[in-house]
């Protein structure tokens, strides 16, 4: 199959889609919305050459694959062309930048779809892991009604980790931003605006649908395609779109709650060590050193997750996660 790299790729955003002559749930996969985590990418690509050969079938719903979500990033294997498009992922009537544009055509193909699966990887060493939303609320954050049929699918993606907390996460750190961030830099910060924490899941969320980030491990870990090869497959298979034995639910699960994030706040800021994702903190545990040398330090005893050395000031440094107290239904 060709790839995707010629810089006409950045006109347009490529999709493959199959509908099924019975009825059934749509799936939307998704792989590279961020250009250097090209995992998602690669296991598109081999599902793809499945379908095309007649090794695999859709016979009920359909599905939607978008191998590169963000072609402008992918083409400079960069994390970003202009901004990241998983933050402040919304419909733009006057785009300002190249994710902006890219939005105004990805929103409305998720809100066509019943199911998100997001493929993506991360800068550190660590194992894969999925992410989900938050239980079914009618909030004003994330209002939810789909949270057991979510929950179902993450355990029978494969990885034995599972995380929550997101957006509240989020938006409890946007809080603190705030409160440290100058009037006058105000106006120049999207990550200052709770809504900014939206992106593909919370999306697809939002539009009535549920969704799943899955982390199919580092970014140069050869076997990242595998983990997501064999999650597209699983999901297929769970939603009942191709005709294959459904796959059991994993009961060795690790299910973990975000519970805060910490910025950045200079580039001389310094992790203790490195890091990797999920890597275990003990109560007053030394993470890192501010560049006036006072020491952060973990809060409780738990998780550190997404350590990220190169994070720009301003932005999440490390997220801090806990053992979650909430009962998955398969």
């Amino acid at each position: 199959m060709p790839q995707a790299t010629a810089p006409s790729m950045t006109t347009c955003l490529r999709t493959h889609s199959f509908k099924a002559l019975q009825p059934g749930k749509r799936l939307i996969v998704l792989g590279a919305v961020h250009g250097n985590e090209t995992c998602g990418t690669r296991a598109i690509e081999r599902v793809l050459a499945e379908l095309d050969s007649g090794a695999l079938q859709i016979v009920r719903g359909g599905v939607s694959f978008v191998p590169v979500t963000n072609p402008l990033a992918y083409l400079h294997g960069q994390r970003m062309g202009e901004r990241n498009l998983n933050r402040n992922l919304r419909p733009n009537a006057a785009p300002h930048d190249f994710e902006d544009s890219i939005a105004n055509v990805l929103c409305p193909l998720l809100a066509e779809h019943d199911v998100l699966l997001d493929l993506h990887s991360f800068h550190t060493a660590g194992e894969p892991f999925a992410m989900i939303g938050p239980q079914d609320n009618r909030g004003t954050l994330e209002p939810f009604a789909h949270a057991a049929e979510e929950e179902a699918l993450a355990l029978r993606l494969g990885p034995r980790r599972i995380v929550e907390g997101w957006l509240d996460t989020y938006a409890a750190g946007v809080k603190n931003r705030l409160q440290r961030t100058a009037l006058t830099e105000r106006a120049q910060l999207l990550n200052t605006d709770p809504s900014y924490g939206v992106g593909t899941t919370e999306y697809m969320r939002s539009q009535g649908g549920y969704a799943i980030t899955l982390e199919c491990g580092q970014h140069t870990d050869p076997q990242a395609p595998e983990v997501g090869y064999h999650a597209i497959r699983h999901t297929l298979a769970h939603l009942k779109l191709v005709d294959e034995p459904a796959p059991a639910a994993n009961t060795d699960i690790e299910f973990l709650r975000l519970a805060e994030v910490t910025d950045r706040h200079h580039s001389d800021d310094r992790f203790a060590r490195a890091w990797a994702s999920y890597d275990p903190l003990r109560a007053g545990e030394l993470i890192g050193a501010r560049a006036d040398s006072s020491e952060v330090r973990a809060p409780a005893d738990g998780f550190i997750v997404f350590p990220n050395p190169g994070a720009l000031p301003g932005n999440e440094w490390f997220y801090f996660a806990v053992q979650s107290a909430r009962r998955l239904r398969s």
